[in-house]
């Protein structure tokens, strides 16, 4: 018995009230394979360079993998569009329910392409392979949290700062537990008045084969660093190992050592636990805590950027303000960004301090006050901050927290380890470090590597993880798939692909979201880091360390140059031509020249350029 084959999408057109069903290109399955890959050929397709990111033109595409609903770990699915905070691409990721609703109730479909916006809120509902369109009745205004509970079926949707377009707005769901976080998917679905979908499904039941396979590379995980990390402390861990290496920012990147660490961490988080989500599971996720309105999840980037970047060393505080930042639908690290913008702000002066007298770094209270004038833009301060932390400073033309094409960047300084300058800095979405962590192996061995490791790493988990979330894996178990990237998967439901054609596709990927943000007018000047980063470190394992602007450039030139794009950071008709994209790019996407410097070998994905999660686990 095989499973159906993914083959179409259901299209949603808002502006019409439509629902349609129509057959993906079989050259973009292969090509792309689902999730961010297929949501790449979408935009880049249906996008014309400058299209509003809330105007009815975006599209909001929520996507699934061939293999959606049958893989190890937690399901996920994609929200891939083009971003209210950078105007560049944007995928973003979410596990939970929801992913597994839709796998099942699709059975035949990739998921849906959204376009148009809705005359009234709306609520789309998604039930054995058709979706329908309805009024969302009293639910606008409504949190996260509401909404999930007044819906039935597994519901992603947007809380009061989705529906005012912060910038940085999520998708959320499971009641706020899961977001696709960074860079305002919510937002797009806010200005589409797309309140929710709520989808009917059961997750697929996997054949023999892949029943297999999925018991096999599970238990692989549970044998694995990876997955001994995620059993002992899951994302939290990561504020335990920051501080120790001496690269969580602090007090809104003032320093790289949190003094309070301890108080925050993975020990704080499991004493206060109530709980663990998928508790039955060999992996667990994350923990569970209680907070004033239920309960909450918190992970690594919200303890890091709400916790340390904000001087908050009360665990119970800062659970209540990334319980705060969930059922307002708010993106913790770009959230706890702008409220560290702002008491930095007010201390150098440049705000009025009759705005909230009681701003300062440590106190949480203020810090909640302001997170809701965000979302509902109720206040003067809160309008300007919900446009992101760049807006901010260049209104006010203050402030020092970083962003990198307008995000902000989450809690790893790159004074501490210079590979993830360059992780920043090149990232397809903005600031973030979710494309390749280099730290979690250069921290402890700085002085060791070279530019040509640092390059390596970076590109090869840029290329693999590509090639992984048009799977639409999951994060940590997909670490299992790194050595053949799913071939075995794939072959076992009927499609061929060995590891060398499976790490081309995601090359291929990553230049098509290139090309992509290219045409949107992005090359090397917003490949760059600020330069707060010029001044050393203040304190920890990692004082008096820099990003050296002239080593960062030598470094960026060698990137340009293994990834075979000019110096301006262009790919070149070359390349184009050798990832089978030519018929693909259009007339508006300026190509580079012939790339200068000599190549560095960027592999895919093995030895340096391999997994970067750190070698240390913890057992639970």
């Amino acid at each position: 018995m095989s499973p159906p084959v993914r083959r179409d999408v259901l299209r949603v057109d808002l502006s019409a009230g439509t629902v349609s069903r129509e057959r993906v290109p079989d050259g973009w399955r292969r090509d792309f394979l689902g999730g961010k890959g297929l949501g790449a050929r979408y935009l880049y397709d249906e996008l014309d360079a400058g299209t509003d990111p809330l105007g009815p033109d975006n599209r909001l595409c929520l996507l699934l993998g061939p293999l959606s609903g049958y893989l190890p770990g937690e399901s996920r699915y994609a929200a891939v569009t083009k971003s209210p905070l950078t105007g560049a691409f944007l995928d973003s990721y979410s596990g939970g329910s929801f992913a597994d609703a839709l796998a099942g109730a699709l059975p035949e479909a990739f998921g849906l392409v959204i376009e148009g916006v809705a005359d009234d809120p709306t609520v789309l509902t998604v039930r054995d392979g058709e979706a329908k369109l309805a009024g969302a009745g009293d639910l606008w205004g409504a949190d996260t949290v509401e909404t999930d509970a007044a819906l039935d079926g597994a519901v992603a949707c947007i809380g009061p700062a989705g529906e005012r377009r912060v910038a940085y707005a999520t998708v959320a769901c499971d009641a706020g537990d899961h977001h696709a976080g960074r860079g305002g998917a919510g937002a797009v679905m806010g200005a589409k008045r797309l309140k929710a979908v709520a989808v009917h499904g059961d997750p697929p039941d996997p054949p023999p084969a892949l029943a297999n396979l999925r018991e096999r590379y599970g238990a692989a995980y549970r044998d694995d660093d990876t997955g001994r990390w995620q059993a002992a402390g899951e994302t939290v861990e990561s504020v335990d190992f920051a501080n120790e290496v001496g690269v969580l920012s602090t007090r809104g990147w003032q320093g790289g050592r949190f003094e309070d660490a301890g108080d925050i961490g993975i020990e704080a988080v499991r004493e206060a636990a109530t709980g663990r989500e998928n508790a039955d599971d060999a992996v667990p996720g994350g923990f569970r805590v209680d907070v004033e309105d239920g309960q909450s999840v918190p992970r690594g980037g919200a303890l890091m950027s709400l916790g340390a970047g904000l001087g908050v060393d009360d665990f119970d505080a800062v659970a209540r303000l990334g319980a705060a930042c969930d059922r307002l639908g708010m993106d913790a690290i770009s959230a706890g960004n702008a409220v560290a913008w702002a008491t930095r702000a007010a201390d150098d002066g440049a705000i009025d301090p009759d705005v909230d007298p009681d701003l300062a770094f440590g106190d949480a209270d203020a810090a909640e006050r302001l997170l809701s004038a965000i979302a509902t833009r109720s206040t003067d301060l809160g309008d300007t901050l919900a446009d992101g932390v760049h807006d901010a400073r260049e209104r006010y033309g203050a402030g020092a927290v970083p962003t990198v094409k307008s995000m902000a960047l989450p809690a790893y300084d790159p004074r501490g380890a210079a590979g993830m300058a360059l992780a920043y800095a090149t990232s397809d979405r903005g600031g973030c470090h979710r494309r390749a962590r280099p730290v979690e192996r250069e921290a402890f061995a700085r002085d060791a590597w070279t530019t040509a490791d640092r390059v390596r790493t970076v590109v090869g988990a840029q290329n693999v993880r590509s090639t992984l979330w048009s799977l639409v894996v999951d994060d940590f178990a997909g670490e299992t798939m790194w050595e053949d990237l799913g071939a075995e998967w794939l072959t076992a439901v009927g499609l061929e692909y060995d590891r060398d054609s499976l790490a081309r596709v995601g090359e291929r990927v990553w230049t098509l979201v290139r090309l992509f943000n290219v045409r949107e007018g992005f090359d090397r000047e917003d490949d760059t880091l600020p330069a707060l980063f010029e001044d050393p470190l203040p304190d920890g394992p990692a004082a008096g360390r820099t990003v050296d602007r002239g080593a960062f450039e030598d470094m960026l030139d060698a990137y340009y140059a293994a990834r075979g794009w000019s110096v301006d950071g262009r790919p070149t008709d070359a390349l184009v031509d050798r990832l089978d994209l030519a018929a693909v790019v259009d007339a508006e996407t300026p190509l580079g020249n012939a790339a200068d410097g000599a190549v560095v070998d960027a592999g895919s994905g093995d030895g340096v350029g391999g997994r970067d999660r750190h070698p240390r686990s913890r057992e639970p």
